[in-house]
């Protein structure tokens, strides 16, 4: 449900998970849960896709497993390059991130995106873009500066963690709109243009203090110039630097180079010259710009990504495959198999297997064990569970450019930010009735 990674047991009956638990790990989340990882579980059985369909004359039509990865492997015939892009969505699991960045490169194409938000940030090393104080770490930060990002929403237990360092004596200030974050904040306003001129209050709050803390959210990372200047400013105040992310497959997908320069927008901007778009699980951006371009989705519910989808091939949630993840702080995890997909949805990884053989590029790896061999193999931090370690940041570059624009948090609507809780009765009755103040029959008319 976010960058996190919290760990969870699944109870289940048959083929649906009735219950999700928190398990203890006090590196991540402690014995805590919150409320969307508990309750978007009936959003798993709930508009799901469990067959294949393909666009037939402008309208979607039920399709066999042959005819859809037909259909693709035909619009494939031909292309090379990057005539060919993928855009990942916030749920993947790392197996099937892996698998499509393999069949772009059979086909040789390297335009493939992870940041459906149009983030922009230095990707260059782990370090640069992760949570390098680490969830635990944040609580011994004696001051810390939020750059557009509201970590209650975005990261529930990452906002926990802020509070026991309140508690301890700690000092937050933040540039964002006012929220309540359940703790004394200093707010320093909505513009980033203050990071070129912190206020005297904040450089002396900062001043020699041992793990002060700079977190900057994508509510400020998709405005030009902000991840430079907050990097600058944690550079200047002697803190540590921090990314909160929110999506759960991000870091992973950056730690294999699942990213183009210009992100996501290069991609919409070749939009024409497209012959095919592949959207892994992609449902949390606008695909208006690929209204005409042949598009693939492969998912798992009947969600945004499948709008303007030609070809629609059903997958496997988190809680019906084994998988790799890796949280915003860089700590690597396995998810394991619990209950079987419907219908005839499958991994995400099998779904690009197969169609590697249709257009003559099979990739080379038969099952899931020789896929996460291979996928170790290229990054071999991946190999164990676990925090992995990675070089310090380099050296801030020369003063940043003065950087303005008003800060928008990402999320619009904590309970319902991705597919799985879209799909949920449960969450769709908070959202109305503690965000809305609608009864569920209201929000529903």
């Amino acid at each position: 449900m976010d960058a996190v990674g919290t760990n969870i047991r699944l109870d289940h009956r048959f083929r649906e998970v009735m219950r999700a638990l928190p398990r203890l790990n006090e590196d991540v989340n402690e014995e805590w849960a919150h409320d969307k990882t508990r309750h978007a579980v009936d959003g798993l059985v709930r508009n799901r896709l469990d067959r294949p369909w393909v666009r037939k004359d402008g309208k979607l039509q039920p399709a066999s497993w042959a005819e859809a990865l037909g259909v693709v492997a035909e619009r494939l015939n031909g292309a090379s390059g990057d005539a060919v892009a993928a855009i990942a969505g916030d749920l993947q699991d790392l197996e099937s991130v892996y698998a499509m960045k393999a069949l772009l490169g059979a086909l040789g194409s390297s335009l493939h995106e992870c940041r459906q938000d149009g983030a922009m940030f230095d990707v260059s090393s782990p370090a640069a873009y992760r949570f390098n104080s680490t969830i635990a770490g944040i609580e011994t930060a004696p001051a810390i500066l939020l750059i557009g990002t509201n970590p209650r929403w975005e990261a529930p237990l990452v906002n926990t963690r802020i509070r026991k360092a309140v508690k301890a004596g700690g000092k937050v200030f933040r540039i964002g709109p006012p929220v309540d974050l359940t703790y004394p904040v200093v707010d320093l306003g909505g513009d980033l243009s203050l990071l070129g001129d912190l206020p005297k209050e904040v450089r002396e709050a900062f001043d020699g203090q041992a793990n002060a803390a700079v977190i900057v959210g994508m509510g400020a990372l998709v405005v030009p110039g902000a991840y430079e200047a907050a990097r600058a400013a944690a550079a200047v105040l002697g803190a540590t630097f921090n990314v909160l992310h929110t999506a759960a497959s991000r870091v992973g997908a950056l730690d294999m180079g699942f990213s183009t320069e210009g992100g996501v927008e290069a991609i919409r901007a070749r939009a024409g010259a497209l012959k095919a778009l592949f959207l892994l699980g992609a449902d949390e951006m606008d695909t208006s710009a690929f209204a005409d371009t042949f598009t693939v989705y492969i998912g798992t519910h009947g969600d945004r990504g499948v709008r303007h989808a030609d070809v629609i091939l059903p997958a496997a949630a988190y809680s019906e495959k084994h998988g790799t993840y890796v949280n915003l702080e860089g700590r690597v995890q396995l998810s394991e198999f619990a209950v079987h997909a419907p219908g005839e949805a499958r991994d995400d990884w099998t779904i690009l297997r197969a169609l590697s053989d249709l257009v003559g590029k099979t990739l080379p790896f038969d099952d899931l064990g020789q896929l996460r061999a291979a996928m170790r193999a290229d990054h071999p931090h991946l190999a164990e569970p676990g925090l992995t370690q990675f070089g310090p940041l380099a050296p801030t570059f020369a003063p940043a450019a003065p950087v303005s624009g008003s800060v928008v948090y990402p999320i619009e609507d904590f309970y319902l930010t991705n597919p799985i809780a879209r799909a949920s009765p449960t969450l769709q009755r908070c959202s109305a009735e503690i965000l809305h103040g609608q009864t569920f029959q209201e929000a529903a008319e």
